[in-house]
């Protein structure tokens, strides 16, 4: 990660050679003085805490921690995992270190969040602080995301560039319908603010959701709040984010297509379904001319990245475009 693209504009464009200057140089036991003097620090972090990704033969951009083993259980709101269970036809929750140990077996790098909604669910959130320190145990091949309820504004804000500067963490997941907000809504925005203000990416949850089908009123979730289409308006908003558009968006494929060759700043997942089942101009745009913008995803334990890469190899994909999709792409988005 360069210094110059974590920096304000203009503050590292310094020529070849010379060092910046950083408000505590000098100083014995000094510590860093403001956003200019914080951003150098994490700077530094991803210069030194880096995934391996030479070693690796993919990067799963979309994964979830399922079971924390810092809190205990939460029971309330399981009638929506017991219907999930049932759409995906899979109870599999496994701990973040299992998840870890079977994605380091494979050679696999793995991207990991929790979805936090504490306001629309009332559900206790596993810690973002719990897969921050798993990915700081296994830097080499795990990349912690966070996830932070909209809801929580400027709390949420607070929260947000703490789990940057104290946890490492490397981007946000958003999920829409669970969390219950239409992503171009104004109250999302402050944590909006310090995820552009880093330059890092965040995951938005598109389409269709397995969560609540079934259920009574689909359990209340809304799924036009996950329609790709919402993005734009962020995407104009916060050209220094980089927006992933997470899964086939069924039925919005093409808004999605659509949204993702009208804005650069924003790129397509292919987590949660087998890749025998893609919309055939999903493979088409993958192919052509979105291929410097699409991402290797399976949404891990839905679906395991052996079964993904199986039917991967046979969804039609060239084979210049197989690595990028893999790990070539990932590998820029994470500006590792």
């Amino acid at each position: 990660m360069s210094i110059k693209y974590l920096a304000a504009p203009g503050t590292w464009d310094k020529p070849a050679g010379s060092r910046p200057r950083v408000p505590w140089a000098g100083r014995r036991g000094a510590q860093p003085a403001g956003r200019i003097g914080r951003l150098y620090l994490i700077a530094l972090s991803y210069r030194d805490a880096s995934m391996n990704h030479q070693d690796l033969i993919a990067i799963d951009i979309h994964t979830h921690a399922e079971v924390s083993c810092w809190n205990p259980f939460d029971a309330y709101g399981e009638e929506y995992d017991r219907a999930a269970d049932k759409y995906f036809r899979s109870s599999r929750r496994p701990t973040i270190a299992e998840s870890v140990a079977a994605y380091r077996e494979r050679r696999i790098g793995l991207v990991m969040f929790t979805v936090d909604a504490e306001t629309q669910l009332g559900r206790r959130r596993i810690p973002n602080e719990e897969i921050a320190e798993a990915a700081q145990q296994n830097q080499d091949m795990m990349i912690a995301f966070a996830s932070i309820d909209p809801h929580k504004g400027r709390m949420g804000a607070r929260e947000a560039r703490r789990l940057v500067e104290e946890h490492g963490v490397k981007g946000f997941k958003f999920h829409p319908t669970v969390q219950g907000f239409y992503p171009h809504d104004r109250m999302a925005w402050p944590i909006y603010e310090v995820v552009a203000e880093y330059g890092m990416p965040a995951i938005f949850h598109s389409g269709h959701s397995g969560i609540g089908s079934g259920m009574r009123c689909g359990g209340g979730l809304r799924l036009e709040y996950s329609n790709p289409m919402h993005l734009d308006d962020v995407a104009i908003a916060f050209p220094d984010m980089q927006i992933v558009i997470a899964h086939p968006s069924w039925p919005w494929q093409d808004e999605a297509l659509s949204v993702a060759m009208h804005k650069p700043n924003v790129w397509i997942d292919l987590s949660g379904w087998s890749p025998k089942y893609f919309p055939p101009q999903l493979v088409q745009y993958a192919n052509t001319l979105l291929k410097d913008r699409v991402l290797f995803g399976s949404d891990y334990p839905l679906i395991t990245p052996d079964r993904w890469m199986k039917d991967f190899a046979e969804a039609g994909f060239k084979d210049d475009v197989r690595p990028l999709i893999l790990k070539d792409n990932a590998v820029r988005l994470l500006r590792l």
